[in-house]
């Protein structure tokens, strides 16, 4: 469905993986898109069969490469209509193990990036009563093993959504949060153990991993029209994983 028209969508951590096939989704409905990535040759390579898209290479977690982000989107495109705040860092460790400099780097990218990126677009969302799309995870719904501070920026994450919903939804901007369960990536692949992923499919309900293309539907129906009257919102998109818990025994050892 062709729903974007001549809008312009600002995706972070937009190289790969849910970042990637959310680009993906919102060119093929309509939209311009501004693809935000700091791995520089992961974005040269993911753009380069890619039209009508801006590849910017800024880390979101310094404050003056988000201004230059949002310049350069103005100087080229002249509007910005949806943000979507992707980007993130995936650090898992014991409470222990997390030194205050592990602590504060998840942290930077995770909420603080988010932030950045959302008061930045903010004027410009507001001429276009725009619409903000904070990727959270399920780990910020509920607690787990080794996910201290992912965990909890994450849950940083939605309350942050929560607040611009409320704050800017006189302006006509509308701010919602999509906390992916387990997504079958390459990066997940790699590292998950046969005994995790076995895990997983017995705690999910629907007993498989999601793709990225299915959280990514979801995304790009909150930044469409028709959702027009949803805002404040958490919707989890994990085969129903978060109505049975995370604590899997197999992801403490």
């Amino acid at each position: 469905m062709k729903s974007g028209g001549s809008k312009v969508a600002i995706v972070t951590g937009a190289a790969r993986g849910i970042g990637l096939a959310t680009s993906k989704q919102l060119l093929d409905q309509g939209w311009r898109v501004v693809m935000v990535d700091r791995d520089i040759d992961a974005l040269t390579e993911a753009v380069l069969p890619l039209r009508k898209v801006l590849p910017l290479p800024y880390d979101i977690s310094d404050p003056d490469q988000v201004d230059l982000m949002i310049a350069d989107t103005i100087q080229k495109f002249g509007r910005i209509d949806g943000l979507v705040n992707n980007a993130g860092v995936a650090d898992f460790g014991p409470i222990e193990e997390t030194d205050f400099a592990r602590w504060r780097t998840v942290f930077e990218t995770n909420l603080d990036g988010m932030f950045l990126c959302s008061q930045a677009a903010t004027p410009a969302l507001k001429e276009s009563r725009g619409v903000i799309v904070n990727i959270a995870s399920i780990s910020g719904l509920r607690a787990s093993t080794l996910r201290v501070a992912y965990g909890t920026s994450k849950a940083g994450v939605i309350q942050l959504t929560q607040q611009q919903a409320a704050e800017l939804g006189e302006y006509g901007i509308r701010a919602n949060c999509v906390c992916p369960g387990p997504v079958r990536t390459k990066l997940a692949m790699a590292v998950h153990t046969q005994d995790i992923i076995d895990a997983y499919h017995d705690a999910i309900p629907l007993n498989r991993y999601g793709s990225e293309d299915e959280i990514a539907n979801v995304i790009t129906f909150l930044m469409s029209d028709g959702a027009s009257y949803v805002t404040g919102q958490t919707i989890a998109v994990d085969g129903g994983f978060e109505c049975t818990g995370v604590g899997l025994p197999a992801l403490r050892r």
